[in-house]
């Protein structure tokens, strides 16, 4: 079965080219990782009134992206790497919150 999973972030003001250049060249280990962990069809969207990410990803297994137990060491460098240009929990984890899902039309 696919969840599928929502949530936003924040992206500090002026580190939106920044952010949008780092992840154009998403390191190949971490997309494995990712894909690994049965998530699929990954988007994020940057609302630029707001420098709001909304994030929409479908979960072919329990966990997502966002998920900061027992965390591996290539997603700890990734956070590590994007503390500087969005705001951040103490272990870098991105601060992230949870959108639930209102409606969903196939």
């Amino acid at each position: 079965m696919t969840r599928r999973f929502a949530f936003k972030m924040f992206l500090k003001p002026g580190c939106e080219e920044e952010y949008e250049r780092r992840h154009a060249a998403i390191w190949p280990e971490l997309v494995k990782m990712i894909k690994e962990q049965g998530v699929q069809n990954y988007s994020i969207f940057w609302d630029k009134d707001t420098n709001i990410l909304f994030a929409y990803q479908e979960c072919t297994k329990e966990g997502n992206t966002q998920d900061t137990t027992d965390v591996d060491p290539v997603t700890q460098k990734w956070w590590d790497m994007m503390a500087d240009i969005m705001e951040v929990n103490a272990d870098n984890s991105p601060v992230s919150i949870p959108l639930p899902e209102l409606f969903h039309l196939d």
